[in-house]
């Protein structure tokens, strides 16, 4: 340990009278503990202390000799002496030392925030060499390994089926009615008669598939099926400005379970009710000579591409040199205009050939004079959003599963770290106990070359390896005050825990 006083010879003894330290306060603040970090290279054939055991720390006004009685940690014990001094003797000043615990505090916050990798579950190969059931852990740790990469690769391949649509077709089935109201003639002056007239309805629903689907529960409106709806009357009866109903859907529709038109009349109507559906993607009715020539009638633009490709594929019409272009066939030719295009026009030239599709028509006939109300059904294919869909979407949103694992994961690495905790106070006590003296003075001395480099401070080894070093007066003085310090440490502590305050 290295001291400091009075310029002079080292073993030369101070002046008489004059006091080598100040008087010590009544309660030091205490000195900052260190230990053995990266930055501290341990002196080679010689095990390092335990990671969590404080080495001793002091500062210039405060010397102490080396920790020779000195323990490892055991669980809930921290070993080392916490020396405590007036300060002064560190080179940097008290808030530069403060800053660089403050910065410290902040590190270790914030790397204990960090999650921790795969790597940290691995047991060392010593403790597997010493506890070989340990192998089944590492054969399960290897297993988790796998089971987590599929499931991330299902997730993965999860997330990108969504991105497709996903439709499965349906039967909307489609109830349309007819109810005719006779005249009436007034029975007094007071009421006032009505003429006869008939009424409409256009209504339907899904039907169910018979698989217990558990989003039947959620009922779709009839209006949410369909983009437009116009029901044509008899032109001869109602005339040019009355005879049509029309319904278009809009950004603020409000959708509805069905549709009734109600008119005056006593004579037979015939109807026409077009529905053209809504499709989401929106699909294309293709020019009859394409849809001959591809075999699809109406579909959404990227499987009509496809379907062209693969018709430009089959045929070989593929340029063998300039692989961009295209030579048209006698069909093609007829259906674009051209003998030869780039691939990348295709879609500019397929625009004037997608028309929109054809609306779903229905012919109804009103018979007036009927006494009981006429209903006809009718059942199309509609595609719908499927159910594999939400349950996709309810498997990638569900955290139930992860914080579970998270806090499973979590114990793992409190038992792994303890392991290695308990593997290095293994290795710590079987080295003491094979050479107990050796052990000791070179622990001492890398404690000792730590706490130099630690305080900045530069002492003479060849003095301090000698015993009359430690033989001063100022040893004395030292100790004493160390005791003192520690004391009132331990005072203040039990009277903090005893809720005592001084006045």
């Amino acid at each position: 340990m290295s001291q400091r006083f009075a310029p002079g010879q080292p073993g030369q003894s101070p002046v008489p009278g004059q006091p080598r330290y100040p008087p010590p306060p009544p309660q030091a603040a205490g000195m900052r503990p260190y230990a053995a970090g990266t930055g501290f290279p341990p002196q080679r054939g010689f095990p390092l202390h335990p990671s969590n055991t404080q080495p001793v720390a002091g500062n210039t006004n405060s010397p102490v000799g080396p920790p020779i009685h000195q323990r490892p940690p055991q669980p809930g014990f921290q070993s080392g002496l916490r020396g405590s001094g007036s300060g002064g003797g560190s080179k940097r000043s008290s808030e530069a030392r403060n800053i660089s615990n403050a910065q410290n505090k902040n590190e270790f916050s914030t790397a204990a925030k960090k999650k921790k990798k795969l790597a940290d579950k691995i047991l060392p190969q010593k403790v597997r060499d010493l506890v070989p059931e340990s192998q089944a852990y590492m054969d399960l740790l290897t297993f988790e390994r796998k089971l987590d990469a599929t499931i991330m690769r299902k997730r993965l391949d999860i997330q990108e089926a969504l991105k497709r649509p996903m439709k499965q077709k349906r039967k909307l089935r489609i109830f349309i009615s007819n109810t005719f109201y006779p005249s009436k003639e007034p029975t007094n002056e007071n009421e006032e008669g009505s003429v006869a007239s008939w009424e409409l309805r256009v209504e339907g629903r899904l039907l169910e598939d018979g698989k217990g689907d558990p989003n039947t529960k959620i009922k779709r409106k009839f209006s949410s099926f369909f983009k437009s709806l116009v029901i044509e009357l008899d032109k001869e009866l109602y005339g040019p400005d009355n005879h049509l109903v029309e319904w278009h859907r809009t950004h603020t529709t409000q959708e509805t379970d069905g549709f009734q038109v109600k008119r005056p009349g006593d004579r037979n109507v015939r109807c026409t009710i077009l529905l053209l559906l809504d499709y989401q993607p929106l699909q294309f009715k293709l020019d009859p000579r394409l849809a001959r020539l591809l075999g699809v009638h109406t579909q959404t633009r990227p499987v009509i591409i496809s379907a062209l490709w693969q018709f430009i594929k089959t045929h070989k019409l593929q340029d063998a040199h300039e692989r961009e272009y295209i030579n048209c066939d006698k069909y093609l030719e007829q259906i674009f205009g051209c003998q030869r295009m780039k691939f990348a026009e295709i879609p500019q030239r397929l625009n004037p050939l997608l028309h929109p599709p054809d609306p779903i028509v229905i012919n109804h006939f009103i018979e007036s004079g009927a006494e009981n109300k006429q209903t006809a059904c009718y059942d199309i294919d509609v595609e719908v959003d499927d159910t594999l869909k939400n349950q996709m979407n309810n498997f990638l949103m569900s955290t139930a599963s992860q914080q579970e694992i998270q806090g499973l994961d979590a114990k793992i690495h409190e038992t792994v770290d303890t392991i290695n905790q308990m593997k290095t106070n293994r290795e710590f006590f079987l080295s003491f106990a094979k050479d107990p003296q050796t052990f000791i003075q070179r622990w001492i001395v890398s404690q000792t070359r730590d706490l130099k480099a630690m305080t900045d401070v530069a002492g003479n080894p060849e003095e301090e390896r000698r015993a009359e070093f430690y033989y001063q007066p100022w040893t004395h003085e030292a100790v004493s005050r160390y005791f003192f310090t520690k004391v009132n440490q331990k005072r203040a502590e039990l009277e903090q825990a005893l809720g005592i305050r001084n006045g």
